[in-house]
């Protein structure tokens, strides 16, 4: 008898271990359309003193310290379409890839950057100025969400700089209901604020494309 009250007593135990390690979804995602994701972002008085791009440092050891690749070869070997080669070094050769900016098929690693798709100095001036360094090179090298960091042509990356979508958008008129997208997205996610330009530009897009929706997780 006292050996049955031992199981049942290590098997309530054991049921109540399991329901402590279940992780709290404190951070679930969330899909809205766009003009409700516009809305969500608060507006705020942009600063760019102090901005440093080496303030946000860039690019590190990665998702996968272990597999020898930085932050930006990982980027590209996840947004391949067709895999590149991944040598000694973590030397990428072939693969192709579509710069969804301009609509231009590559197939040259060389060829591309990594944008950040809300650009370092316009996330400084939306709040991360008040962010640890710590926080800042998670923002620089986040992969944790697919709009964060984006393979596209060397060419069209320039052309934006750290512009904001009052003032730049894609060359390819049907990636701008995507970018808009993905711009509002990045933003919620690491909290960062608008300015009245942006907003109302942001309502343009939202109105021309009714049927899209942003879809984003907090960053922790």
């Amino acid at each position: 008898m006292v050996t049955n009250v031992l199981r049942g007593l290590t098997a309530a135990v054991l049921a109540v271990l399991s329901l402590a390690v279940v992780p709290f979804s404190a951070h679930a995602a969330e899909t809205m359309p766009l003009a409700e994701a516009v809305a969500r972002l608060p507006l705020g008085a942009e600063s760019r003193d102090g901005y440093s791009r080496g303030s946000f440092r860039h690019w590190n050891a990665g998702a996968d310290p272990a597999d020898g690749c930085n932050t930006r070869a990982e980027v590209l070997i996840a947004e391949a379409v067709e895999a590149p080669t991944v040598g000694a070094g973590c030397r990428l050769t072939g693969g192709r890839w579509f710069s969804y900016y301009d609509a231009i098929w590559v197939t040259s690693a060389s060829g591309l950057d990594i944008d950040h798709m809300v650009p370092l100095a316009e996330a400084w001036d939306s709040g991360a100025s008040t962010w640890s360094a710590e926080r800042r090179e998670a923002y620089a090298n986040d992969q944790g969400a697919s709009p964060s960091l984006v393979a596209v042509t060397a060419r069209s990356n320039r052309s934006k700089a750290d512009q904001d979508p009052a003032q730049w958008l894609p060359p390819a008129a049907d990636a701008h209901c995507r970018y808009a997208a993905e711009w509002v997205a990045t933003k919620l996610r690491w909290t960062l604020t608008i300015d009245g330009a942006e907003q109302s530009a942001l309502n343009d897009l939202a109105a021309a494309c009714p049927d899209q929706a942003v879809t984003y997780e907090p960053a922790l």
